[in-house]
């Protein structure tokens, strides 16, 4: 099916539409954008002054009118976040804070409500389809009209949202969406962005059709060399009449589309699979089920579900297994915002940082603390990582209630879901008895919509067994390092995992204190009153094969809870990896002893000038069996590397080379640092060298610059300017600088960015807009008194 957008093009001509059974249109274009305003209805476009209650389809004088005049509003794509591209804001309060200092909320009305409105037409051909606008996500409570009707609303900005269109819709004439969202409510303590910040579709169907919301539920079981695959479909009629012979079968593909099984009939269908491909983290193989639904002798709707056959088992003696092979959870969790572009990540961005993480060692991804966006756990499946899918209250309440059976409907058929989580920190309630009965109402929705999975829930507590921990089947500890043994002790039978771990602080490239611009040493040394140091809680979850593994705070650096400081610190400290997914000191210590890499790194750079004799406490980590250290070719001693440790040295401070020579089982693993020249010449590093020019592929440009001898500047801080040629745009610049006050977003011709540690990034996305052409697409940087770089991207 093909929808067109802006210039109102009727659909005559298309036959897709009519012959498809199910069409899933990406809503993503074509959308005007203006800010409201939360305390004055008046430059809010008069909302809350006209009556648009009174009567169904009269919009009063609001931009809700079909007829509003938007063509001074900013056309923008989705993802949106307005956020990002908003100054900060030095106030005194608590929750500014925690959201990165960024001008929205309740304290700035003129940036906190969003209005959004797009147009289109569908051909007159189709009005027996039934349509369906869906949301992915938008932050957050929302209110749609279509053609001046009001669809519904949504309170959450975690959770997605869907409107049956069908009967408002005007077939050959210009329909009008409107979208108005209210961010002046927090709803988490960190930075969350505004706006429709996830995908938004069209879909279209037939009146008889799979459930929108979790018609195809795929399971299975294991049994030696075969597997059992269990489809079970929900069918629903949105028609005026009763078909008398509608039926639902379902087969099995392999990911090259080749059947594996026969089509079977059923709502509830076994199929078996013969010498089954496991879903594995070193090979996450995903079949697909093709459900198909007739009616009339014709098939009126189907649904092709990617799922993967795996056995997940957790002991509460020996931990987490899957597919039988004992696993350690060797987890991070991770916010949603990413330099340059906020909340509103274009899909790479999802398998970019995924594959970072991976290279780290990680095999598992904590969704915290809500619900992700879809294309994050596609990533996920797709390169083999395992999720805990967490929702964003603990709440069983009919609005809150009603989001986790959405997200456990939604997610149920990710075989990178191991788990789901309830909740997280719910320091009011956790521990009494009303938070007992919310826990024992949503483990009860959970097992209902999904029995193949259990839960578990984020508990910042030591030793406590009241109230949540009471019935939840797998305990999770926050922290609280002290009182995991006595609670194993006290309860055996109660498996045990890591939920949040370490949230040790550091800045990337900074190895010393500055309380002036709020940076900590860059080692693996700093951490809040809660919280350990990285070496710290993997040794204990390492020498205790109860104990299932956790998840460090943080995989990312995120924008908020600046910590230990405050303004001018606009974004945590916490990430194994910066904003920009740069690795610090930390990211070496996981990957020793996470990966069987050979890992040798040395911490501090190099260039001290001006610091001659002074002693600098230097960092190597390493899986070898042990280190020696030569400054200038002189050594400094060797030592063995303790299992899961790091080793340390004084040295005095001598312009040169610091090398490291490590030896792991014989194999000889050797590391060094330099004293660079100044910086001379730019280096652009692409995250891949094509770009699909269709309008949501993106590619990442790491930027460093090069001394004369081609050698990594560490230090560098020069000032950037980016352009770009041919159909792409820059949508997003960031250095992983938790103080930088720098735009992350600027006008087109204006781009620019500092190294920070010398390092930056750039995020390009190929634009539908600008495609007509056979231009290639050249990016280019360029500094005062430095060589400038090009590269180019190929379709």
């Amino acid at each position: 099916m093909r929808i067109f957008f802006a210039l109102f093009v009727l659909l005559a001509g298309f036959t897709g539409l009519a012959q498809a059974p199910r069409e899933r249109v990406n809503f993503d274009d074509g959308w005007k954008f203006h800010l409201g305003h939360a305390a004055d209805p008046h430059r809010d476009f008069n909302y809350g002054i006209g009556n648009i209650l009174a009567k169904t389809g009269d919009a009063a004088n609001t931009c809700i009118k079909m007829e509003f005049d938007d063509r001074s509003w900013t056309t923008v794509q989705l993802p949106h976040d307005w956020v990002v591209g908003l100054p900060f804001a030095h106030v005194s309060n608590g929750d500014v804070d925690a959201h990165g200092y960024r001008a929205v909320g309740a304290l700035f009305p003129e940036n906190s409500i969003g209005w959004y409105r797009k147009s289109f037409r569908v051909d007159r051909a189709d009005s027996g389809k039934r349509f369906v606008l869906q949301f992915d996500g938008i932050f957050r409570d929302s209110k749609v009209w279509i053609n001046n009707i009001y669809l519904g609303g949504h309170f959450s900005g975690y959770s997605g949202s869907a409107y049956d269109i069908t009967d408002f819709l005007r077939f050959g004439g210009k329909n009008t969406i409107v979208v108005r969202v209210d961010a002046s409510q927090y709803e988490g303590w960190f930075y969350e962005g505004a706006g429709i910040y996830r995908h938004a579709w069209l879909n279209v169907m037939n009146n008889i059709h799979l459930a929108n919301q979790g018609g195809v539920y795929v399971h299975s079981t294991v049994n030696g060399d075969q597997a059992t695959v269990t489809v079970e479909s929900q069918v629903e009629n949105d028609g005026l009449t009763k078909p008398s012979d509608v039926s639902v079968s379902a087969y099995i593909t392999d990911r090259e589309g080749r059947k594996v099984t026969e089509a079977s009939t059923g709502a509830k269908v076994d199929l078996s699979v013969r010498s089954p491909q496991l879903w594995s983290l070193e090979n996450p193989y995903l079949y697909r089920a093709v459900v198909l639904v007739r009616s009339g002798g014709r098939v009126v709707d189907s649904q092709t579900v990617r799922f993967g056959i795996r056995t997940v088992t957790i002991d509460k003696d020996k931990g987490l297994f899957l597919n039988g092979k004992p696993t350690k959870i060797q987890g991070v969790c991770c916010h949603q915002d990413h330099a340059g572009v906020g909340s509103a990540l274009p899909d790479y961005l999802q398998y970019y940082r995924i594959q970072l993480l991976k290279e780290m060692g990680v095999n598992a991804y904590r969704t915290s603390h809500n619900p992700p966006t879809p294309e994050l756990l596609d990533a996920c499946d797709s390169l083999g990582m395992l999720v805990l899918d967490e929702t964003r209250l603990l709440n069983s309440g009919a609005e809150y209630g009603a989001d986790f059976e959405w997200l456990i409907l939604r997610d149920r058929n990710h075989p990178s879901v191991f788990m789901w989580s309830i909740g997280n920190e719910e320091w009011v309630i956790q521990t009494s008895t009303t938070g007992k009965l919310i826990a024992q109402h949503q483990l009860q929705r959970q097992q209902r919509l999904d029995p193949s999975r259990t839960s578990t829930y984020a508990a910042n507590v030591g030793n406590v067994f009241r109230g949540v921990n009471e019935v939840i089947p797998v305990r999770g500890f926050n922290y609280h390092l002290n009182g995991i043994d006595p609670y194993r002790a006290e309860h055996p039978d109660q498996p045990i995992m890591g939920s949040e771990m370490a949230s040790t602080v550091s800045t990337r490239s900074i190895y010393e204190k500055d309380t002036v611009n709020a940076y900590v040493p860059d080692y693996d040394s700093v951490y809040p009153p809660w919280a350990s140091t990285a070496e710290q809680w993997w040794t204990i979850a390492a020498n205790r094969e109860w104990f299932m593994g956790g998840f460090a705070w943080t995989g990312f650096d995120y924008r908020g809870e600046p910590t230990p400081y405050r303004w001018p610190n606009i974004n945590s400290h916490f990430g194994i990896m910066d904003m920009c997914g740069y690795a610090k000191t930390v990211y070496y210590y996981y990957q020793s002893w996470w990966t069987n890499k050979d890992v040798l790194h040395i911490a501090p750079h190099w260039n001290w000038k001006g610091n001659e004799g002074r002693e600098l406490p230097v960092w190597i980590n390493t899986n070898g069996d042990n280190v020696e250290l030569f400054l200038n070719g002189k050594s400094l001693g060797k030592k063995d590397m303790p299992r899961n440790g790091h080793l340390e040295w004084m040295v005095a401070y001598a312009p040169g080379k610091l090398e490291a020579v490590a030896y792991k089982k014989g194999k000889k693993i050797t590391a060094a640092v330099e004293t660079t020249g100044d910086p001379y010449k730019l280096v652009i590093s692409p995250s891949k060298s094509t770009l699909n020019f269709d309008g949501q592929d993106a590619v990442v440009l790491n930027i460093t610059v090069v001394d004369k001898q081609g050698r990594e500047v560490p230090d560098a801080k020069d000032l950037l300017h980016f352009s770009i040629k041919g159909p792409a745009r820059i949508i997003g610049v960031g250095n992983g600088d938790p103080t930088s006050h720098e735009p992350d977003q600027f006008a087109p011709g204006e781009w620019q960015r500092r190294l920070f540690g010398g390092k930056c990034q750039v995020i390009v996305q190929s634009a539908m807009e600008l495609t007509k052409g056979k231009n290639p697409i050249v990016f280019s940087v360029e500094g005062a008194g430095l060589q400038g770089a090009s590269v180019g991207l190929a379709k």
